[in-house]
């Protein structure tokens, strides 16, 4: 009879800690109290526990101390990130403590399109909500043209530095690779030319050639005559909203190429990648001018004759669309 009664106690125990342990694993695995998506930050230097603490603030588990438990059982050991997680709706605890584990940390996205000057890039990052601290105009050059990913409360500074190191790298890459055509005698000079292309025309298929006539000019001493660079003193890569004043054109100060020869005094907006590749490596063409086809393009001339004729039909067609 003892011998039935031990026997049936120990059965009784072995079925109660099945219970408990299997209550124990179904608490890890089952779906949580989050009834929509929600985003979930950690902090540099946050412990789990705090971390748990926050997500039952969250309402994301049911309990701190039940998920540290099941955590230090159930869990991995790896280390928790730092940054900002979406946390799924229903996310079970299991789920919680993996993703918050993982590298899956939202990124953010700022684009620095091709041609924007860096009094605009600065204005992109200071307006960037999600930023942290502060940064100057970076130097007009500086920059590669891309889209960066960031992470909320990155800071803007280290942000830009990314942009920074990247054209530093791109020039770099380009500048080994030059043609022993190409006008310009210091990744310097190239990234200040560059930027002229970048402004002188929005074809992508035009790019080395427009690179070619430039710098042909640069060749022969003549006058680059770039608008753009008359305007960028003026207003520091922004749009002038009107159009360049005669003055403004004779002006001899040291960027404007409409009234001096060479290369202006620095670059006068962010340059891409392909504008860089075009200086490096220019379209073989004896072409030292070109003006507006009327349909985003250019005419191409190698004689001041052809290039007159060609001026005069742009002309025509602005007067016919009411331009001028």
């Amino acid at each position: 009879m003892l011998r039935k009664i031990g026997c049936f106690g120990f059965l009784a125990a072995f079925l109660l800690i099945g219970v408990v342990t299997a209550n124990f694993v179904y608490g890890w695995n089952a779906s949580g109290p989050l009834e929509t998506e929600t985003a979930f930050i950690i902090e540099e230097g946050s412990s789990l526990s705090a971390v748990a603490e926050q997500l039952e603030k969250a309402n994301a588990i049911d309990s701190a101390s039940s998920f540290l438990t099941r955590a230090k059982i159930l869990g991995s050991g790896d280390s928790i990130k730092t940054g900002e997680f979406m946390l799924p709706a229903g996310a079970s605890n299991a789920d919680i403590l993996a993703l918050l584990q993982s590298n899956e940390v939202v990124q953010r996205m700022v684009t620095v399109p091709e041609g924007m000057p860096s009094i605009l890039v600065y204005e992109a990052l200071m307006a960037e909500p999600l930023l942290a601290g502060s940064v100057e105009v970076p130097a007009e050059g500086s920059i590669l043209p891309e889209t960066y990913s960031f992470e909320r409360g990155e800071t803007r500074q280290a942000v830009l530095d990314r942009m920074q190191s990247d054209m530093k790298n791109v020039l770099a890459e380009l500048w080994e690779k030059r043609s022993p055509d190409t006008v310009v005698k210091s990744p310097g000079e190239a990234i200040n030319l560059a930027s002229i292309v970048e402004k002188e025309t929005a074809l992508p298929k035009e790019r080395r050639m427009v690179a070619g006539v430039l710098s042909n000019r640069v060749r022969i001493g003549m006058r680059l005559g770039a608008d753009a660079t008359t305007i960028y003193p003026i207003t520091k890569g922004k749009p002038l909203g009107r159009r360049i004043r005669v003055s403004e054109l004779r002006d001899p100060n040291p960027y404007n190429t409409r009234a001096i020869a060479g290369l202006p005094a620095g670059p006068i907006t962010n340059p891409g990648r392909e504008s860089i590749a075009a200086v490096l490596s220019p379209a073989e063409t004896k072409a030292l001018y070109y003006v507006a086809d009327g349909s985003g393009g250019h005419v191409f001339s190698e004689t001041l004759e052809e290039h007159n004729r060609n001026a005069e039909k742009w002309r025509a067609l602005r007067r016919e669309r009411g331009e001028m």
